[in-house]
């Protein structure tokens, strides 16, 4: 075997294992946020009272019940996310409350950092939605004929 097949084969091989590492990765904010959304529901609460769009998100709805929605989403999706079940719903469920949430609370004055990092798990769930589990959850299945 030459060693551009070797690096190849070598490649095919962690890919299986980086998507469920990346998959594995990205789920921990969601399920340890939405946890956050019920455990300290209301520190959130105050944080959202402080953000610019304060009044904004009171016209949406009411923010502690807002809270206790997304959490509900975030957990289970994130869990779903986690283990490949239903990946592509999940990233979509998981994209349609982040995207509100990122507008609401972090485009304001000193929250780039937020806002970033926010913009860098939008696109790792557009990743999954359109991609799926990865390699480990899509593995072709075994054929003997030619």
């Amino acid at each position: 075997m030459t060693f551009i097949a070797q690096l190849q084969r070598s490649r095919k091989q962690t890919q299986a294992f980086s998507d469920l590492i990346f998959r594995g990765c990205l789920s921990l904010i969601f399920i340890v946020g939405g946890l956050g959304h019920f455990v300290e529901h209301r520190q959130m609460l105050e944080r959202i009272a402080e953000s610019p769009w304060a009044n904004t998100i009171n016209t949406i709805g009411n923010p502690s019940v807002l809270l206790w929605v997304s959490g509900a989403i975030f957990v289970p999706a994130g869990v779903a996310l986690a283990i490949g079940f239903m990946t592509r719903l999940s990233s979509v469920a998981l994209f349609m409350t982040l995207v509100p949430i990122t507008i609401t609370l972090h485009v304001a004055p000193g929250h780039a950092g937020p806002l970033f990092k926010n913009i860098a798990i939008l696109g790792a769930l557009i990743h999954f939605a359109f991609n799926g589990s990865g390699a480990i959850c899509n593995r072709p299945r075994v054929s003997f004929s030619r």
